[in-house]
C-alpha cells in the first residue's frame, strides 16, 4: 500500500476545542506526523461531556485521534523557549487558534517564527479575522451562526433563531484551515517559502451563506427560514408519512413530473399555479398541503419503495442511530475501528485510490507535566 500524502510532514497543533483540532486532525489523517500541544490541564474539550468515553468526553476523543500530545506551561518561559526551538526544529506548519496577541508576547507568532524559518507554513485561525473593529474578540460556534447571519435562515417561519445540531462553524473552519496548510505546502514544493494562512469563524460562517448572499444582493431581500425546505425551489423540504418524515427533493420540471405521477395526481402539472419552478415557490404553501395528503397516508417504506421506484430523489430523516447504522453507512464502511480501544470512531470522508484512510492512533491521555529537564516533550497516545 502507498504511504498517505502527508507522510513525513509534522505539524503542531496549538489550540484546543473543535476548529484546530479538526484541522489538525484532517492533515493527521492524511498522514502527517500531529503534535498536540496542550496546557497542563488539557484541552478544554477532555471535559466536555458527559457522554465520557474511555478517558475523555465523547467530543474530545472524535476530533484528536492520529496525535500525540504534550503539555505545556505557557506560563513558564522554559518551557515557551522549548517548545520554540521544537517549532523551528521540527515544524512543517503549526495550527493555532489561541486569542488575538497571546502567541504574539510569548514569540511563537507567524512573524517571529517565520523570521527563523520562512519555510514554515503558519495557520492563524481566529474569530472574526484580522482587522476590522471586532478582531481582538472571542468568538464561538452558535455567536458567529448568529453573527453571520444562520440563524436568520435556520428554522421554520416565525420561530425563535436555531443552530445547527452541531458545530458546522468550527468544523468548517477546520477545513478551511486544512486545505490553506495543504496549498501552503503544495506552494512550498514548488518556490521554497511557506505562507501564513488566516481562516477565522466569520468568514466560514459567510461562506456558507453566499447562496444566501448572492439573492439578497439580487433582490434586496434578505431570506427566511424555510424549515427543512429551500428558499428557491418547490418541492424541496420534509413531509410526515404515518411513521416519520421523509425528503423529497424534486429540483427541476422533469422530476416535478415524476413526483406528480408518483403520487397519482399528474394533473398537477398542468395547474398554472405549478408550471415552472418560480411558479412553483410562490405558490409553495398550496402545493406542500397537497404532497403531504399524499405522504401522509402512508408510512416512510413505501413512499421510499414507490419514490425511488420512480426516480425522484427522496430519502427518510434519519437519526443518529438510523444514520450511522444504515446499509449506506455499513457498505461504505465509514465507522473505523481505533487501535488499542473499543472505540469506534467516523473516520475521514474520503478515499483514496478506493481506500479510507485508517485510524493509526488513538486519542492521546492527557499526561502529567514532566521535569524541567523534559519539558515540552513529546508523550505519545
Amino acid at each position: 500500500m502507498q504511504p498517505l500524502p502527508l507522510t513525513g510532514y509534522t505539524v503542531f497543533e496549538i489550540g484546543q476545542n473543535v476548529a484546530a483540532p479538526f484541522a489538525a486532525q484532517i492533515l493527521g489523517d492524511l498522514g502527517a506526523h500531529v503534535i498536540k500541544v496542550e496546557k497542563p490541564a488539557g484541552d478544554d474539550a477532555r471535559h466536555w461531556g458527559p457522554p465520557d468515553w474511555e478517558g475523555a468526553a465523547a467530543m474530545f476523543q472524535t476530533l484528536n485521534r492520529n496525535k500525540v500530545s504534550q503539555t505545556c506551561d505557557f506560563r513558564n518561559p522554559a518551557q515557551v523557549n522549548a517548545l520554540r526551538i521544537q517549532l523551528l526544529e521540527e515544524a512543517d506548519a503549526v495550527i493555532q487558534n489561541f486569542r488575538p496577541g497571546v502567541l504574539e508576547s510569548l514569540g511563537l507568532d507567524e512573524a517571529s517564527l517565520r523570521a527563523d524559518k520562512p519555510e514554515l507554513v503558519y495557520c492563524d485561525m481566529g474569530a472574526f479575522g484580522r482587522g476590522g473593529p471586532l478582531s481582538a474578540l472571542p468568538g464561538y460556534d452558535p455567536l458567529m451562526q448568529a453573527y453571520g447571519g444562520l440563524m436568520s435562515v435556520t428554522g421554520e417561519p416565525g420561530s425563535m433563531p436555531v443552530r445547527t445540531g452541531y458545530s458546522v462553524i468550527d468544523c468548517g473552519a477546520g477545513m478551511w484551515a486544512a486545505i490553506g496548510v495543504l496549498a501552503s505546502l503544495l506552494q512550498r514544493e514548488h518556490h521554497g517559502n511557506g505562507a501564513r494562512v488566516e481562516v477565522s469563524l466569520f468568514e466560514t460562517a459567510l461562506g456558507w451563506m453566499q447562496v444566501a448572499g448572492a439573492q439578497y444582493m439580487a433582490s434586496g431581500e434578505s431570506p427566511g427560514r424555510h424549515g427543512s425546505g429551500a428558499a428557491s425551489i418547490v418541492p424541496y423540504r420534509a413531509y410526515a408519512a404515518r411513521d416519520g418524515h421523509i425528503v423529497i427533493a424534486a429540483g427541476n420540471d422533469g422530476l416535478f413530473r415524476r413526483l406528480c405521477e408518483a403520487l397519482d395526481h399528474p394533473e398537477w402539472t398542468e395547474d398554472p399555479a405549478f408550471i415552472g419552478n418560480p411558479l412553483r415557490v410562490l405558490h409553495r404553501d398550496r402545493l406542500d398541503s397537497l404532497i403531504q395528503e399524499q405522504i401522509g397516508r402512508h408510512d416512510r417504506a413505501h413512499w421510499l419503495d414507490v419514490l425511488r421506484a420512480a426516480q425522484v430523489p427522496c430519502a427518510p430523516v434519519q437519526d443518529t442511530a438510523e444514520a450511522f447504522t444504515c446499509e449506506q453507512a455499513q457498505a461504505l464502511g465509514v465507522v473505523q475501528p481505533v487501535p488499542g480501544s473499543s472505540m469506534k470512531l467516523m473516520g475521514l470522508p474520503l478515499r483514496l485510490d478506493g481506500q479510507r484512510p485508517a485510524i493509526r492512533r488513538a486519542p492521546p491521555a492527557l499526561q502529567p507535566v514532566q521535569s524541567k529537564e523534559e519539558d515540552c516533550r513529546e508523550h505519545l497516545g
